[in-house]
């Protein structure tokens, strides 16, 4: 028996090793194939590893749902991903600005769009003295990746260390001195990006969501029981993957639905409170996917089955997370706080506020807070 646990551990150990020699020592192997090893010649060409930029059509016009500032330059930007899907993003600069700037990369609501919230927080940020850019995730918005409408909590965790990939290599930026911000959704995704990548210094997490969370259980799930929510799940994956059929039989992918456009009197209020920002002028966009006909439905499946915030006690970077006291979300935030680790972590609850009031509210967004924050970890 005992040679056969040692056995195995070496047939174990032997794996690993393939493992690491295909992932940090192909240069090698391509290069002993190349000299002419008999019989082993690779199929790998240099051009199989490039990063190749998609040509993304941008609007040019300003086209935000909020006024443009006098205060910084506003221009069009693309990067690409590490699943080589090219992002779209709106870059801001401080007007005058002079040397390297502590940078800032900005994405959310889940479901909209860069010319909605986070747009503004990037403006705002700017006008505060940092470089930042707002976003549009994979597949949507002007953003590239097909097919459109779908989320991912790993191509969307992911979109964050391609925009910190991009402002890395900016001439006017200190790469040393970058962090990120997440509204709504993205509040986790940026949460996600924080425990991955180590080149973000400082994390803001704004009225989130726990998006891997709230697919899997729904709303309030504190009021189940485990049975409930196990027995709910079954039920959710049998119809999405229902539905995975049905949309291969079909040639399409079938959307979830956004915002209801007409809006039932028994809705509850937590979706009036989104009515009152996607469906009205205030918020309304025609690229937003919750201002029209939302996700792709079976994206749900993913968030199912892998929990975002898994290593969030593993963060070392700062983090402020920041809710409305009067916000239907704000469990989602407080319980992500309490996995935290360290005394560079923060949550600020704003007074009066809802869980909207933190997407456009400039009179309950406490911005030079944000500010004093950066200020402080991004130095």
């Amino acid at each position: 028996m005992l040679k056969k646990i040692i056995k195995s551990k070496k047939m174990v150990l032997a794996a690993m090793m393939a493992g690491v020699m295909s992932f940090g020592l192909m240069e090698n192997g391509v290069q002993a194939a190349d000299k002419g090893a008999a019989g082993m010649k690779s199929a790998e060409v240099k051009s199989d590893r490039m990063i190749k930029a998609e040509k993304l059509q941008l609007t040019q016009e300003w086209d935000k749902v909020f006024p443009k500032s006098d205060k910084v330059d506003h221009r069009k930007v693309t990067f690409v991903n590490r699943y080589g899907i090219t992002l779209a993003a709106d870059m801001y600069v401080p007007r005058y600005a002079k040397g390297k700037l502590p940078a800032l990369a900005v994405s959310g609501p889940f479901g909209a769009v860069k010319e909605q919230s986070s747009g503004l927080y990037a403006q705002e940020m700017a006008e505060r003295g940092y470089l930042t850019i707002a976003f549009d995730p994979s597949f949507t918005g002007e953003s590239g990746g097909q097919p459109r409408y779908v989320a991912s909590p790993d191509i969307n965790t992911e979109d964050f260390s391609a925009a910190v990939d991009f402002l890395s290599i900016q001439e006017n930026v200190d790469k040393d001195r970058i962090g990120i911000i997440g509204i709504c959704g993205w509040g986790g995704m940026a949460l996600n990006a924080a425990a991955s990548d180590t080149r973000i210094k400082a994390t803001v997490a704004s009225t989130m969501y726990d998006m891997s969370r709230v697919i899997a259980n729904g709303y309030f799930d504190r009021d189940k029981d485990e049975a409930t929510l196990k027995r709910e799940r079954y039920a959710n994956r049998e119809a999405l993957n229902a539905q995975r059929t049905e949309d291969y039989k079909n040639g399409f992918y079938k959307n979830a639905g956004g915002v209801p456009d007409v809006l039932p009197e028994d809705a509850p209020w937590f979706v009036k409170d989104y009515y009152t920002y996607y469906k009205t002028e205030r918020g309304y966009h025609p690229r937003s996917l919750n201002s029209n006909g939302g996700w792709n439905q079976t994206s749900a499946l993913s968030f199912m089955n892998m929990p975002i915030l898994s290593y969030a006690d593993e963060i070392k970077s700062a983090v402020l997370v920041l809710h409305g006291e009067k916000a239907h979300s704000r469990y989602f935030g407080e319980d992500a706080f309490k996995k935290l680790q360290g005394d560079n972590k923060e949550l600020v609850i704003v007074p009066g506020a809802s869980h909207i009031d933190l997407y456009d509210n400039k009179a309950l967004i406490p911005f030079d807070k944000l500010a004093a924050f950066f200020d402080k970890n991004l130095k």
